[in-house]
């Protein structure tokens, strides 16, 4: 039977962990068997959870002979690694096993240099950090998992569970997996990255900016056909002197201020409204329902529909 060792670190996460142990304990192969023996390890018995603290059965030893590793995030990601531990995953590593980390495990990984010269990802949130922290690592914070291999790593949270169902899959097969999924009451496969989970406001401002007036405008004329030109005019600048500005206080350009501002505002309406998706790229300001589906795809790796069908609120059709 393949093992799956699930390493319980201080801080830990509790929904990640839990994750991994569900997901990979509610496996049923064919003939009604367990697809996987789970055990939670830890390097210490008992584990601080946050609001609780849990007892792991197994020491570090439990990573001996797994087929896999899962390392759970944990509240505080950027936390010494112990020797112990990082020996541990290393020889792990080393024996043949599968690792995975679930959203800031990922930085556990990272810190036992398994990903070292591999793309990885994590939470969004905290992309930005594994990057600087590790410049060996291709960060990407647009997926919901990278699969490596040997080595994986998720996003956060639910991505997880993409990630845990995705080596089920890759263990037993899309017939075994799909079942898990029904259990859990989750898609095998979702749609996007995790760029459709970003909340893509537009780049904060101080208050008081030179800008301040000019962004509030900007937002309350999402709809106009707005260029360059037109923005500089109501600032009463010049075009050049316009862009200037508007990298030096906001790093972006100020199409690419209004672009995002336009895609921000549409996520709130698919959120909150039954209005159609071809209205709603009007009254956000784009010429034509294709240009509006395109830059919201580039911009949060899904459809508008599919970006409602995740995320609306129970409205009145």
């Amino acid at each position: 039977m393949h093992t799956v060792a699930v390493l319980a670190l201080p801080r830990v996460i509790p929904f990640d962990l839990s994750i991994a142990v569900e997901t990979f304990g509610r496996v049923r192969l064919p003939d009604g068997s367990p697809g996987y023996a789970v055990r939670v390890c830890a390097e210490r018995p008992e584990v601080d959870a946050g609001e609780f603290s849990l007892r792991a059965p197994w020491g570090l030893d439990g990573l001996r002979g797994a087929d896999t590793v899962v390392v759970p995030g944990t509240a505080d990601p950027e936390a010494p690694l112990g020797a112990a531990v990082r020996a541990a995953l290393r020889r792990a590593a080393d024996d043949g096993a599968r690792v995975a980390s679930l959203c800031s495990g990922a930085f556990v990984l990272a810190a036992a240099g398994l990903l070292d010269g591999l793309r990885a990802t994590t939470h969004w949130r905290a992309a930005g950090r594994l990057a600087a922290g590790h410049p060996a690592v291709d960060v990407d914070p647009d997926v919901l998992y990278v699969d490596n291999g040997r080595i994986l790593t998720s996003a956060g949270a639910a991505a997880g569970l993409d990630l845990c169902l995705h080596m089920v899959r890759r263990d037993y097969g899309s017939a075994v997996a799909a079942d898990t999924a029904r259990i859990s009451v989750t898609p095998l496969e979702r749609e996007g990255g995790q760029a459709q989970f970003i909340v893509h406001d537009h780049t904060p401002v101080p208050a008081g900016s030179a800008l301040e007036p000019l962004l509030h405008w900007l937002g309350e004329n999402l709809a106009r056909p707005l260029t360059v030109d037109d923005i500089a005019a109501r600032a009463g600048v010049s075009p050049r002197t316009l862009t200037r500005h508007f990298r030096e206080q906001t790093g972006t350009t100020p199409l690419q201020w209004l672009h995002r501002a336009r895609i921000r505002r549409a996520q709130q309406l698919l959120e909150t409204t039954g209005r159609p998706v071809e209205h709603i790229g009007a009254e956000v300001g784009f010429g034509s329902p294709t240009a509006f589906r395109d830059r919201f795809r580039r911009t949060t790796g899904v459809s508008p529909r599919a970006y409602r069908r995740a995320f609306a609120a129970a409205v009145t059709r």
